[in-house]
């Protein structure tokens, strides 16, 4: 178990968060050349080769391939799998910083399937930041709802967008039920063994033959998402969760940061607007996570 060091953590979360924010960008190249299940699979299988090395690193590797419970396991992979599918279909759609403010409504969101689920009882101030969450993403559909946006698609965006976050938060309370009885390197595996399954079924849909520059943006893709992945890791290994889940939320400055330097994309101001309310509401709900979440009776 490394020791506690907050300095160090802060820079692996900003490397994760840089890093997954280059995977998105890579991700929203090539989304609408190549189909969603073929983008999964090679997401998933890249992303093995540093899960597998870090696992190995950590001489973890062989208490990853062993479980009590393989079916929760493949739950969480689904679930998995669907936030991936409804994250690529957004950022074939959206910009890599609409999307990224849409990831955000996932924390809002599981306050809803913990009560529902786990019952849990949310305080006074999560239940404002989940209002506040609405508020940034009707602020960010504004444009679309009035204007002529919607004909570009960016409707089936943010619908897939919000569609990704509600998976998302199904799939944290499945994780934080499997994580009572299974190491977390078990369920990182798990999750890259079945979505890469999946996604090498869709080739019965049809997949695309890749192009060279096609082939490198998704490997980089696979390899940004898991480079992130063992970067978060290893950051929460090394500070308490209330001191990385504010600071995570920075993210967005990353995502809109590709936008305007590789894309050209600059976002405009009710864009900004709502994902600065999206963001300040993901960041109190963590807050009153911390402070005011109590226990069923």
């Amino acid at each position: 178990m490394p020791k506690q060091n907050i300095a160090a953590a802060l820079w692996l979360s900003t490397g994760g968060l840089a890093v997954m924010s280059a995977m998105s960008a890579a991700i929203h190249d090539v989304a609408g050349e190549v189909p969603v299940g073929q983008i999964i699979f090679w997401r998933s299988f890249v992303a093995l080769a540093p899960t597998l090395i870090y696992l190995a690193v950590r001489r973890e590797l062989g208490q990853s391939i062993r479980t009590r419970y393989p079916h929760k396991h493949l739950v969480r992979g689904l679930l998995g799998c669907a936030v991936m599918f409804f994250s690529f279909v957004s950022l074939r759609y959206l910009s890599v910083g609409l999307a990224t403010a849409l990831t955000y409504l996932a924390p809002i969101l599981s306050i809803v399937a913990a009560m529902l689920f786990l019952r849990e009882r949310p305080g006074a101030t999560i239940f404002v930041g989940v209002i506040l969450g609405f508020v940034g993403i009707l602020l960010m559909l504004y444009p679309t709802l009035v204007g002529a946006e919607m004909r570009d698609g960016t409707l089936i965006g943010v619908g897939a967008g919000v569609a990704m976050a509600a998976t998302n938060a199904l799939s944290r309370v499945q994780v934080k039920n499997l994580t009572r009885t299974e190491p977390p390197a078990s369920i990182a595996l798990s999750f890259a063994l079945i979505c890469s399954a999946v996604g090498l079924a869709s080739a019965l849909l049809g997949w695309v033959e890749l192009q060279p520059r096609e082939f490198a943006l998704l490997a980089s893709a696979g390899l940004f998402g898991g480079l992130g992945h063992v970067l978060m890791m290893e950051s929460v290994a090394r500070a308490p969760v209330s001191v990385l889940a504010p600071y995570e939320y920075t993210g967005i400055i990353w995502a809109f940061g590709f936008d305007l330097v590789l894309l050209g994309i600059v976002p405009t101001p009710w864009a900004l607007a709502g994902a600065l309310i999206v963001v300040a509401a993901a960041a109190l709900v963590a807050y009153g996570q911390g402070r005011f979440f109590r226990k069923p009776i």
